[in-house]
């Protein structure tokens, strides 16, 4: 089995993301700065999103428009992106290795004068909560967050998003049977020292890993 294939058999996931092709900076440029916002990782371009290899027709193009997303559809822009292009079956794979960023938070271009920050959950780019911006502005001034001794509640929460992908502030009341108080400051708390992340973009704030 080739390193290509090996990289494809993972699946999509927190540092790694399928492209057929580098439709629009738009749409590339939320992957791209996701990934630079959280831990780093890398697109395939050329692979679908059951992971068979379909190539590219040029790869030249696709490493231009690549590179067009990150510095004129980014902010501020991602310079450190590196591409190899991998023949596999007479097929193209552009491989794009995106490092984790110490300028985060990052914000891709949506729209016209419409910027936005992007974070890895699971296999999705999902927009970022006002808190989780402050979160990642901290990386100016400390490269990691403040890893702090955590008590049985906060520990049931990263058990609990272990075996689930998110937690609502109720199922945490629920969970531990505590006031909305008491479980909102352990969250929050979570959430500013790294150990989970907010979300307030759908109708319900929810928390992931």
């Amino acid at each position: 089995m080739t390193d290509l294939q090996e990289l494809i058999r993972q699946g999509e996931g927190e540092r790694l993301e399928f492209k057929k092709r580098t439709t629009h900076p738009h749409r590339i440029s939320r992957t791209l700065s996701s990934l630079a916002n959280t831990h780093g990782g890398r697109v395939l371009v050329g692979v679908d999103d059951d992971g068979r290899i379909v190539g590219v027709r040029d790869a030249e193009e696709e490493i231009y428009q690549l590179r067009e997303a990150a510095v004129h559809y980014i902010d501020p822009p991602l310079t450190t992106l590196r591409f190899r292009e991998v023949e596999e079956d007479g097929r193209v794979v552009v491989v794009v290795t995106v490092p984790e960023s110490p300028e985060k938070p990052h914000r891709a271009q949506v729209a016209p004068d419409d910027w936005r920050s992007y974070v890895r959950v699971r296999d999705e780019s999902v927009q970022t909560s006002q808190l989780t911006e402050k979160v990642l502005e901290r990386y100016d001034t400390a490269p990691m967050f403040e890893r702090i001794p955590l008590n049985k509640e906060e520990l049931a929460v990263l058990e609990y998003l272990r075996k689930n992908p998110r937690i609502t502030l109720g199922q945490y009341m629920k969970l531990l049977n505590i006031g909305q108080r008491r479980a909102y400051r352990t969250l929050i708390k979570l959430t500013l020292h790294g150990y989970i992340k907010h979300h307030d973009k759908e109708k319900e704030v929810y928390y992931t890993l």
